[in-house]
């Protein structure tokens, strides 16, 4: 195997290492579901994905050949990993009691928002 295909075999698995890592911290220091969920989704889907291209690169130079099986799990991966974390959002947030309301009509940009509750004083125009 050549210098460059080893440099980037290297590369490839310091970076998915480092991404898979990084999700795995966010799992754990992350305060709420939402937040927790969003740092594995995103970066444990790229860290897997980085090592699996590097074993896609490493098993094609070193001519055994490009394994479906490496493929497949690579497409699996991309697939199934957002989709999942979207709907447990969408399923934690049905579960929610103080969602808002929807809105029963589009809010006007130009309109200026007051909330009565808000101990600040108003601005003066």
């Amino acid at each position: 195997m050549s210098t460059v295909f080893e440099l980037v075999v290297i590369f490839l698995l310091v970076v998915g290492c480092f991404f898979t890592l990084l999700g795995s911290v966010a799992l754990l220091k992350l305060r709420d579901f939402f937040q927790r969920i969003h740092g594995p989704a995103k970066a444990s889907t790229l860290g897997v994905g980085c090592i699996l291209f590097a074993s896609i690169i490493y098993h094609w130079v070193n001519g055994s050949g490009v394994h479906p099986r490496e493929i497949l799990i690579t497409v699996f991966l991309f697939l199934t990993a957002p989709i999942s974390a979207h709907l447990m959002s969408r399923a934690a947030l049905s579960l929610m009691d103080d969602r808002p309301p929807d809105p029963d009509r589009t809010p006007d940009a130009t309109q200026r928002v007051f909330d009565p509750e808000d101990p600040a004083p108003p601005e003066r125009e």
